[in-house]
């Protein structure tokens, strides 16, 4: 089987032994090339180069963000067509975490530590073990596990500044950074997001849009957060938004989310969807996108759809 590792040097829990440790295991199974990423974007086109190639199965080490550019390439350098044929079709994805959330390869059941991981994989191949497993699809961005519309991707573009600049990102960073968008700078009076969904009436008057392609939605440290905890890869997607920034609705929204109980966020100023196969959220004007933990930009309109069994993996 022809496979190539996709390494991101810049990945904040690896380092260059353990990537050479897990290279070299990986090589006693598969006939590997390895390339690291150079700038961002880079791992979409060598995903798609590699497909060209005649590549059967693409690796990664790194962060969600290394896995999100893999999959589209794996995805945008083939029709756009659904179901375990097409599937197929495509290499299959082996995701090694190499990040600070890795909420990917958490949700799949991986260790965390990579050296770990790796052994998994490992096993899973030589036993023929993969899935198929469903991803959304934002515009024209596949995400994994989730994408937002609102103050998660404010937060994410305020972090990535801090990144840009040579500091380490940390728990403790993204919530320094959720105060300040909240306090500071984002809009907590005027909602600027509107849902559509085919044969419903529009529903206004919303401030954020979290949508999930499974669950949880992310992790603070080792805490899941959940938004919607039945959100899942074999089902549609699943919508988490709100009404109201206010701080005591904000605090109950937090305190659920937080919660180990597993339960659904409820309250007057939630509203939550689940197994949608596709909605649409437009804005009055342009608000921060975020899909898999990477900002996007600001879009005024973004439509989510869910692609089923578009991808196999090996978990």
């Amino acid at each position: 089987m022809r496979a190539l590792l996709i390494v991101n040097p810049h990945a904040t829990s690896t380092t260059q032994l353990r990537r050479d440790v897990i290279a070299s295991a990986l090589a006693s199974a598969v006939e590997l090339e390895v390339v690291e990423t150079r700038y961002r974007g880079h791992a979409t086109s060598l995903a798609s180069a590699a497909m060209s190639r005649g590549y059967e199965l693409m690796i990664t080490l790194g962060g969600d963000g290394t896995v999100n550019e893999a999959i589209n390439g794996i995805m945008t350098a083939t029709e756009e067509c659904t179901g375990l044929e097409a599937a197929a079709r495509r290499p299959a994805l082996a995701a090694l975490p190499g990040g600070n959330a890795n909420v990917f390869t958490r949700a799949l059941g991986l260790p965390p530590d990579p050296v770990d991981a790796a052994g998994t994989v490992l096993q899973a191949l030589a036993e023929h073990r993969e899935r198929a497993i469903g991803l959304g699809l934002a515009g024209r961005r596949y995400f994994a596990f989730n994408a937002g519309l609102g103050l998660d991707a404010e937060v994410v573009r305020a972090v990535e500044g801090r990144r840009a600049h040579g500091g380490g990102v940390t728990p403790a960073l993204y919530m320094r950074m959720a105060l300040r968008q909240y306090y500071r700078i984002t809009d907590r009076h005027r909602a600027a997001l509107t849902l559509e969904r085919d044969g419903m009436p529009a529903q206004d008057g919303l401030f954020l849009g979290f949508v999930s392609n499974t669950s949880p939605w992310t992790y603070l440290g080792k805490r899941p957060v959940q938004t919607n905890p039945q959100a899942g890869f074999d089902s549609g997607l699943d919508l988490f938004a709100m009404r109201s920034l206010g701080t005591v609705a904000a605090v109950r929204a937090l305190r659920q989310m937080l919660a180990s109980s597993g339960r659904q966020p409820r309250g007057a100023s939630i509203f939550t969807l689940h197994d949608q196969p596709s909605l649409t959220l437009s804005a009055d004007r342009p608000v921060a996108l975020q899909v898999d933990g990477e900002y996007v930009g600001e879009q005024e309109k973004v439509c989510f759809r869910s692609v089923p069994k578009a991808l196999r993996v090996i978990a």
